[in-house]
Formats: structure tokens, sequence, C-alpha cells
């Protein structure tokens, strides 16, 4: 039912500035500076599921494209968001700061469950989230790759979490470039990489009151999860 959703977006949950920086700038100042200036964007995403390829594969083609999706994004802080996927099928996740919100119009089916609970194991409480990411994060300068300064970001533990308070992550990297996240990139315990590229990013942008708001067309199914 989830499809590609909850690794990859919940893996999104990401964060905007509100002015281009220089290239000379770290990846990690970049990334700062964009969580702590932008409050409102719109864009296009490209999501894609890798895998390395099989043994019976040639090794030399690098990580194989397994799955993609692709669409719209729009978010206001803090925690607000709507993850609209528009191909090859309809799915929309929506955060509207009290609750998080699956709408699979195949299904003719919305899920709703408590946005925090549901967020805060998830790389989307970074992205779309009022926090300090420094107070969660340590971020690790990593290579300059694809025209974009990688920045790796490190849980800091919570002895006070549940299970640790880990991420299903072993690995959180975003792409910064010109002071934007242009890409995510997720990597499991299993070795699966989720890879989302960002486009036509729109900062600060003035967004209707009723923005976030999701009313289930009449007749779809209903579930609502504590």
């Amino acid at each position: 039912m989830y499809r590609l959703f909850s690794a990859a977006f919940l893996g999104i949950a990401i964060l905007f500035s509100g002015a281009a920086l220089s290239q000379a700038e770290s990846g990690a100042e970049q990334l700062r500076q964009f969580v702590r200036n932008s409050k409102t964007a719109e864009g296009e995403f490209v999501q894609q599921q890798l895998r390395a390829p099989k043994a019976s594969e040639p090794q030399d083609k690098g990580l194989k494209v397994i799955r993609q999706t692709q669409g719209r994004f729009v978010f206001q802080r803090p925690g607000r968001f709507i993850w609209d996927t528009q191909k090859p099928y309809e799915q929309k996740l929506i955060a509207d700061g009290k609750q998080l919100i699956l709408w699979d119009k195949d299904l003719n089916q919305a899920t709703f469950r408590p946005a925090g609970q549901a967020l805060a194991a998830t790389p989307a409480a970074i992205l779309f989230g009022e926090t300090s990411l420094d107070q969660h994060f340590d971020l690790v300068e990593g290579e300059d790759r694809l025209g974009m300064k990688w920045v790796s970001l490190v849980p800091k533990k919570n002895p006070n979490a549940k299970n640790g308070g880990d991420l299903p992550y072993t690995k959180i990297s975003v792409g910064m470039a010109n002071g934007l996240p242009k890409a995510l990139e997720l990597i499991d315990g299993l070795g699966s990489v989720v890879l989302v590229t960002l486009d036509k990013i729109q900062l600060n942008i003035n967004l209707p009151a009723n923005r976030f708001t999701f009313v289930p067309p009449a007749g779809a199914e209903v579930l609502r999860l504590n």
C-alpha cells in the first residue's frame, strides 16, 4: 500500500534557504542556513529506489534503478508539507501539523495517524520541521559529487528515546548546491538506496491557509491509526 512512499519520503521529508550561497560555502553551512531561513517552498521531485547489481548481472553498471516516481512537493514550517506523487501512480502524503495523511487514489483510501509519532523517526522532521539540525544531528562534510557538496547527517544518541531513537537508515546525506538542497540519499542496513532529487524550487512563497487541509472524497475508505 505504501509502495515507495514510506522509505523515500518518510525519508523526506527536505529543507530550503532564502538567499543563494556561493558554492565556496561548505555543504554543512549551506544546509544550516537553508533550514534557518526557508519558511515555505515548492518544487518538483524524482524519487528512485536503487540496488546493487546481482551476481548474475554486469558489475560495471553501478546501482540499478528498480523503482521511480515523480511529482511535486510543497512545505511550510513548522511541520506542514505535501508530497504529491503523480507518476506512475497518484498518491499523496500530507502533514497538516497535527496529522500525517496518506491518500492513495487507486485504493480510494485515506490513512490518518498522529504526525509526531509518525514523523519523529524520519528525515522528514529535518527537512520540514522547526528544530535545529545541530540539536539532533552531527553534520559531517562529504565529497563533492554530481555538482553538489554532500553532507552526512549522523543522528545523536537520545538515551530517553525508545529503541535508542535510531533512524531506519545507516546513512543520510543531503546534496547542496547554491544554498539549496538538490538531492537526498538514504541508505538502510540492507544496502538499499533511495535517492530523491529536487528541481524547480521556489522559496518563501505565499500559501493559502487551507493549502494543507485534506478532506477524503465521499465514499473513500478512511483508516485512523493511533
